[in-house]
């Protein structure tokens, strides 16, 4: 999927002509993580390009996993999110590539790491350039709240070498907190004052103003130089296979600094048995990264966004969010809307999709590459990928809808997964005598089964290894039409808002799990282009027309 859109982007000249790109896909067997991922890439690259590749300036985009918690992005992988904007749009590879086109002329040959949901916007000044050229590791640091420092990395930085003032400032940090609590961070000294930074503030009693303009420094972004990589390289053949899952943020970072210290090795909360092998390899990692300046290149006027999940994707793609003001993100960006659809929110986005007059978008909803039709109402905060619906239906609020082609016994098919945007993809449990505890639109998934005629046997879930939980529950029909999928699942929505049956007896079921496996790239794709010809024709047809 990730080679094949790719190409087809440089065919078009959508992506700068120079560079090389590379899909590297972890090895078989266990999760590694990002770290482990990371490893994996520098052996890839020894292995095309030999001794090579230590000259190479590199960007390394972390594509992410299955994407749970925004499945829109599940297929084709999230690097490839629509935004938006631009004409054609941009997809949020565009989007890295634009934000980072300065750093290559002030690096020096090194790698660069990102993740492909994150963007980060800041400003400097005219004269001013941010630099990766010191040895060991650079991060970027962007002021945040101090609950948001609970879900990021928070840097203790050097108060001999950090002012907290101008735009812009060069600095190195003591040591690095991975995810901590408040308390850690106020304990470490972590927690600024807004406007002056350098005045760390002291513990006790604060104010509510006060607590206003606290911050504390937060990760994004970081690059390390070849002698690093090469040393890292050597590590990961010296371990042979990897069992358990690395962060290249909390497991390379956490290491570095003259503050840094063992105890976050033995911290394996959420550690599962397999990962058995995690504190050794920390340990290791610990030995081999302790003593490596992390320097930081502090960005005062910057924000940083994350676009992980259903709530954060549909709130900055559609609410007056700082994002869609910064990028100007557009409500109706590259696609067909007649005058004639009935009324479309100024909130709602409309991207790469087809509009048929008639049809109403609710406020705060994402259309993404989709045909919808004119008897169609969609309600608020929604996400459609994917689709083409055709008949009269009233689609409810806080619906997340996506179709995905498949191919089973060289047959192409269609399954429309369907879900409440609040619904909890990650949760799983482990008996099936618990799968009541699981919600599918605020309703107990064994009440569903039992209005869809969905017997509860070992075969309902697709894997055990993941747990049973709605990623892997067999719910979904199979059907020989992208219309006729999103219908079925339409009907079994309304069966349970209606609490009314909808046998699915005859149909083949799969879990979201399965579609990812079966599905067919080449057949999305087209559905894509086929929506992105019309789009161009439409174009052309209204030019000649003026």
């Amino acid at each position: 999927a990730y080679r094949q859109q790719l190409a087809e982007k440089l065919s078009r000249k959508e992506l700068p002509l120079g560079a090389r790109y590379h899909v590297f896909v972890d090895p078989p067997g266990p999760k590694i993580g990002n770290g482990g991922s990371t490893l994996h890439v520098l052996r890839c690259l020894e292995d095309l390009y030999g001794d090579k590749w230590t000259s190479f300036i590199m960007l390394l985009i972390h594509s992410g996993g299955y994407s749970r918690r925004l499945p829109n992005a599940s297929a084709l992988g999230k690097i490839f999110t629509a935004l938006p904007f631009g004409d054609p749009i941009y997809q949020m590879l565009e989007l890295k590539l634009a934000m980072y086109i300065d750093f290559p002329s002030h690096m020096k040959p090194g790698i660069l790491i990102t993740c492909s949901d994150d963007i980060e916007l800041y400003s400097i000044g005219v004269e001013e350039t941010i630099t990766f050229d010191k040895p060991g590791f650079t991060a970027l640091a962007h002021p945040s709240d101090l609950a948001v420092g609970t879900t990021h990395g928070v840097f203790v930085l050097d108060p001999s070498s950090f002012s907290g003032k101008g735009e812009l400032e060069y600095t190195s940090c003591h040591h690095f907190l991975h995810k901590p609590d408040i308390e850690t961070m106020r304990q470490c000294g972590a927690v600024c004052v807004r406007g002056n930074c350098s005045q760390l503030s002291s513990s006790g009693d604060h104010s509510d103003s006060e607590m206003d303009s606290e911050c504390v420094y937060t990760d994004s972004i970081f690059y390390m130089d070849h002698s690093i990589a090469k040393q890292l390289l050597t590590f990961y053949k010296q371990m042979g296979t990897l069992c358990c899952e690395i962060d290249a943020y909390g497991d390379f970072l956490q290491a570095l600094g003259p503050g840094a210290t063992q105890d976050y090795t033995k911290n394996t909360s959420n550690v599962t048995k397999e990962e058995s092998q995690l504190v050794e390899v920390r340990q290791k990692l610990y030995s081999l990264l302790k003593g490596t300046t992390l320097n930081v290149i502090v960005l005062n006027n910057s924000k940083f966004y994350h676009i992980g999940t259903m709530q954060e994707y549909l709130f900055h793609f559609t609410s007056d969010s700082k994002l869609k003001f910064e990028l100007d993100l557009l409500s109706v960006a590259f696609s067909i809307f007649s005058d004639k659809a009935e009324t479309l929110d100024q909130s709602a986005s409309i991207i790469q999709s087809i509009l048929e007059p008639g049809c109403f978008i609710g406020p705060g909803s994402v259309i993404e590459y989709s045909r919808i039709g004119p008897e169609v109402s969609v309600g608020k905060n929604s996400i459609i990928s994917g689709s083409y619906i055709n008949l009269k239906v009233d689609i409810p609020s806080n619906c997340f809808l996506s179709s995905l082609s498949i191919k089973i016994n060289d047959q192409v098919k269609y399954v429309s997964m369907m879900f409440s945007v609040e619904d909890d993809l990650k949760k799983s449990v482990k008996l099936l005598s618990d799968i009541h505890s699981l919600q599918f639109f605020g309703v107990s998934l064994l009440v569903c089964l039992d209005l869809w005629g969905v017997k509860i046997s070992d075969l309902l879930f697709s894997s055990e290894k993941t747990g049973l939980g709605l990623w892997t529950a067999r719910i979904f029909p199979v059907c020989s039409t992208l219309s006729e999928s999103v219908r079925m699942s339409l009907k079994m929505l309304n069966s349970v808002q209606h609490m009314s049956t909808f046998k699915l007896n005859g149909f083949k079921l799969l879990s979201v799990e399965e579609m990812l496996t079966y599905k067919d790239v080449d057949d999305m794709l087209k559905f894509r282009k086929q929506i992105y010809d019309e789009i161009c024709l439409q174009r052309r047809k209204e030019k000649s027309d003026l």
